[in-house]
């Protein structure tokens, strides 16, 4: 038998639910903190923009064990992802976990010289500390905003004009005859931009700084996620640690390799004309391809061809009365300003003492498995091991951190272990592959089969494939299957 522990789950979004059922089904207590009145993390609704939705298909957007409904559209809009992530957590009823409207103001080690943390919460004006054996977080990628400022700003606020995050665009209204400039050039960016010219604003300007390569639902008619999400596509990237054989493999069809990518990148150039648009990227697409890889929004490149939407490569340099100036040195007119630049990552509740040992000088994560670090026991982290399988992917590191925690994996690692291979990763990513420290190096993507593959693996799985060779290695990830590999790993219950 386990023993029992109290377990904080900090987060109620998707990595949220996914660790507070893992965590109770194995029969440990179970306390959720979720600073938001609501489920749902980024699909909030009061934290989501007009029209957001995912960029993955729903197929792939799932717990293993609850489908989307089938009258969801391949791609859901936020509405109906959290309308799913309710019924996950009344599923396994998750609601009597949490406590809402709760922050986590700090946390450190417990100073009664037992194992585990202690964290300092807050709620409704009151403040409280509380220990714990073992904390999950799961606030994931996308819990702080990344507010940034330019010279000007002030007074360009001050004449009744505004500036804001995108996550503060939610009522589409406020475009309505304005002049809207749009800084980014993600997804929620060029969502955002979208969305905007299709509620009445008098000018879009949509202002990026470098070119990516950006990748349409359907590519040449064919659905995405039967080009990007196969395991025979992923074995064509440079990953970590390949063997003899797998050098050897890569090296005699290195040609082939370079031919499918380059064919890939002639059509996306031919189908978006990103020529025309000055947005070819310089980097190839197989270096560039991670979890920053955005997703087409439709009516984007529409918009660029009937003027409703004005790209403009480069970025701000200082605001004026009425307008932004460029650091290309145009004049933008401007009446409300969305910043669409992403968020920040990190702890920032966490001891800096702890902080220190798990960020690297330049950003970089010290995780195993992207999960845990081994000079911080009694802790994981679900949800940072970001891919296009969000949900799959937390349910996975859920599950493997569990039995982590409880000292249940088959192939348990020492510290030791842990530590070689976060110094081989961090190897590999600055060395051969520097699109893979997006995100802090928490990046799964475009790797997701092996990730699973060495989670599976770890947990002593005894089914990690599909019986089909072909579907195994030409058809995308499948979550009902994963829900069965999952089974597979021998089971337990804590005492």
């Amino acid at each position: 038998m386990t023993k029992r522990k109290n377990v904080a789950v900090i987060g109620g979004g998707v990595s949220g639910l996914a660790a507070a059922k893992a965590f109770d089904e194995r029969g440990h207590r179970v306390f959720g903190f979720e600073r938001s009145h609501d489920f749902g993390g980024v699909w909030e609704l009061s934290r989501s923009y007009p029209g957001v939705q995912t960029q993955s298909p729903k197929d792939l957007y799932r717990y293993t064990d609850l489908a989307m409904p089938d009258e969801y559209p391949e791609w859901p809009k936020g509405p109906q992802v959290h309308a799913y992530l309710h019924a996950y957590a009344d599923k396994h009823k998750l609601a009597r976990l949490f406590q809402l409207n709760t922050n986590v103001q700090s946390m450190d080690r417990r100073n009664d010289g037992l194992p585990g943390w202690t964290l300092t919460l807050e709620a409704a004006g009151k403040t409280w500390t509380q220990d714990f054996d073992f904390v999950a977080v799961c606030t994931g990628q996308f819990s702080d905003k990344n507010i940034i400022t330019h010279p000007g700003q002030d007074a360009f606020q001050a004449t009744g004009r505004d500036v804001i995050h995108s996550s503060e665009y939610t009522d589409p209204t406020t475009v309505t005859g304005k002049n809207v400039v749009v800084l980014g050039g993600s997804k929620s960016a060029t969502d955002i931009a979208v969305n905007a010219a299709a509620n009445g604003a008098k000018s879009v300007t949509l202002v990026y700084r470098e070119p990516v390569w950006r990748v349409p639902y359907f590519v040449g008619g064919i659905n995405f996620k039967r080009l990007l999400y196969m395991r025979a596509q992923e074995q064509q990237f440079n990953g970590w640690s390949p063997s003899p054989l797998g050098k050897a493999l890569f090296t005699a069809f290195k040609p082939l390799i370079w031919a499918n990518f380059r064919g890939l990148e002639t059509l996306l150039k031919l189908q978006l004309g990103l020529k025309k648009w000055d947005m070819v990227p310089d980097t190839p697409i197989e270096k560039d391809a991670s979890c920053s890889l955005p997703i087409v929004t439709p009516g984007l490149f529409e918009g660029f061809k009937d003027g409703s939407i004005k790209p403009v490569r480069g970025s701000f340099e200082r605001y004026e009365e009425d307008q932004i100036v460029l650091t290309n040195g145009e004049k933008v007119p401007c009446d409300l300003s969305i910043l669409a630049v992403g968020w920040k990552l990190g702890v920032p509740y966490l001891a800096q003492e702890y902080q220190d040992k798990l960020i690297e000088h330049d950003g970089q994560y010290r995780v195993y498995r992207l999960a845990v670090n081994p000079d911080m026991p009694d802790m994981g982290f679900v949800g940072f091991n970001s891919s296009f399988c969000t949900i799959l992917s937390a349910e996975m590191i859920a599950n493997w951190l569990v039995r982590y925690a409880d000292g249940k994996l088959a192939n348990q690692p020492s510290d030791e272990d842990m530590n070689s291979n976060i110094e081989e990763m961090l190897d590999w990513r600055r060395k051969e592959r520097p699109a893979a420290k997006v995100y802090g190096g928490l990046c799964s993507a475009p790797f997701h089969f092996r990730h699973f593959d060495e989670l599976l693996s770890d947990m002593g799985a005894g089914k990690t494939k599909r019986s089909n060779p072909i579907a195994e290695q030409f058809s995308y990830p499948d979550a009902a299957s994963y829900g069965e590999f999952l089974a597979s790993a021998p089971q337990y219950t804590a005492g």
